[in-house]
């Protein structure tokens, strides 16, 4: 009977044992939280609240530039933003002088600062496979607080100098909540708390440099703020500028000089030859422009875009003078051989003279390139030239008779001889001024 009582009264404590005793699968981070000693402290107030600002070091590891946008005027940056500051209410015993390395879940129930980037767009902090977080306590209440983030933010570009443009952007850091007096933010080890991967590299731009400054800014309505800035220079790779804009539009500005070698009366070579260059520097222009934004300046690939569509034009309009002035001239012939009077008794010597007379006089002329004309026309110009004369030493001018034909016989091929120098020596002018100013 005592044996029963016994073995009855083991089982019943057994049972009260195991209803006693916690199931720790079931709340994993009780240990640690105990340790810290989570739930004595209110971590909703900053550690040290009421004393002096709290002191909060940065240190940045840029770990990709990813892109950088002329149109939307913002790039995207990933990084690893590293904070460091202490609070004395996760301090604990420890022997070994051990840190403890937590993930995002232990981050929910503590104190961290509350940063954020200023003028940026977009950013986020990546969660594959899981939130890129980590927390580390030292048992002196030391904590390393680390996040990897991408950020997109605004990069005011000054493109007048396009694209032999040099650019300064900036990733500036601020508390949001916390002015100086309870917050002091600073780069943990200067210009040294910033690193970056030696592999980052941009299609359109040479990284020049990064550093870090710190300044004070000021809002109004809730007062100073530390903010902390990283700088990086950016200067624009020029070689696909110059294979996609700047050789073709010289090539078309070269191109539109040929047109001065050709013949006058040529009309279908050389008008089309003008219009398609203007044309293509029109189609140029306008591929340029599609993707830049519509700042209300002039960039300088503007200026040498549009002076070399101002060369094509100007060389059409070239063509149209020569043509006007020639049809002046050959107006003023048509009324000369109305007025011609018969040539058949005109004797074999003073064919001879009349030959030898057009022929020093069309020494004189470079309209011709020396083409020959048909007889006919060659027999008709001849008897203007004599019925000019006659006229002349009529009215007892003689002594002017070769001044009025060298006045009467204008060269309009003097305009295409002196476009070929004028234009080549302009536009190589232009280009001298343009990389000496630009370059």
């Amino acid at each position: 009977m005592h044996s029963v009582v016994f073995y009855v009264s083991l089982f019943i404590f057994y049972l009260l044992t195991l209803c006693a005793s916690p199931d720790i699968t079931k709340n994993p981070v009780t240990k640690s939280e105990q340790l810290l000693r989570i739930d004595d402290h209110d971590f909703t107030m900053r550690p040290g609240f009421g004393g002096p600002a709290i002191p909060v070091g940065v240190d940045v590891q840029v770990e990709s530039l990813d892109t950088i946008s002329e149109v939307d005027m913002d790039f995207t940056m990933t990084l690893y933003l590293r904070h460091y500051w202490k609070d004395e209410r996760l301090s604990f015993p420890s022997t070994t002088n051990q840190s403890m390395t937590f993930d995002s879940r232990l981050v929910k129930k503590i104190w961290v600062p509350d940063m954020f980037f200023v003028h940026s767009k977009r950013s986020f902090i990546h969660d594959t496979t899981t939130d890129n977080v980590m927390l580390r306590v030292y048992p002196d209440g030391k904590v390393l607080y680390s996040v990897r983030v991408t950020v997109t933010a605004m990069c005011n570009m000054d493109l007048s100098h396009f694209p032999l443009d040099t650019q300064t952007c900036s990733l500036e850091i601020e508390s949001y909540a916390y002015t100086d007096d309870d917050l002091m933010l600073y780069w943990k080890k200067g210009n040294d708390s910033l690193k970056t991967d030696d592999r980052i590299s941009l299609s359109q731009f040479l990284i020049q440099e990064f550093h870090t400054t710190t300044k004070l800014a000021f809002y109004s309505s809730t007062g100073w703020y530390n903010r902390l800035y990283i700088n990086f220079t950016l200067r624009r790779h020029i070689f696909f500028f110059l294979l996609q804009t700047y050789f073709p539009a010289t090539l078309m500005v070269m191109l539109s000089w040929v047109s001065f070698w050709i013949d006058r009366r040529a009309v279908p070579a050389r008008v089309p030859l003008g219009i398609t260059t203007v044309l293509t520097m029109s189609t140029i222009i306008t591929g340029v422009n599609a993707s830049m934004p519509r700042v209300s300046y002039i960039k300088a690939v503007d200026i040498y875009l549009w002076v070399s569509f101002v060369f094509v034009f100007l060389s059409v309009i070239e063509y149209a003078a020569v043509n006007y002035l020639s049809t002046l001239q050959e107006r003023k012939e048509r009324k000369l051989r109305e007025k011609l009077p018969c040539t058949c008794g005109i004797s074999h010597s003073g064919q001879i003279m009349m030959s030898s007379s057009y022929s020093e006089m069309d020494a004189m002329t470079t309209g011709h390139y020396g083409m020959p004309e048909m007889n006919g026309d060659k027999r008709e110009r001849i008897l203007v030239q004599l019925a000019l004369d006659k006229e002349q030493g009529a009215h007892g001018q003689g002594g002017n008779t070769r001044s009025y034909n060298s006045s009467m016989w204008i060269d309009t091929h003097a305009i295409d001889k002196y476009s070929r120098v004028i234009f080549p020596g302009a536009y190589t002018l232009f280009n001298i001024i343009y990389w000496s100013i630009y370059s």
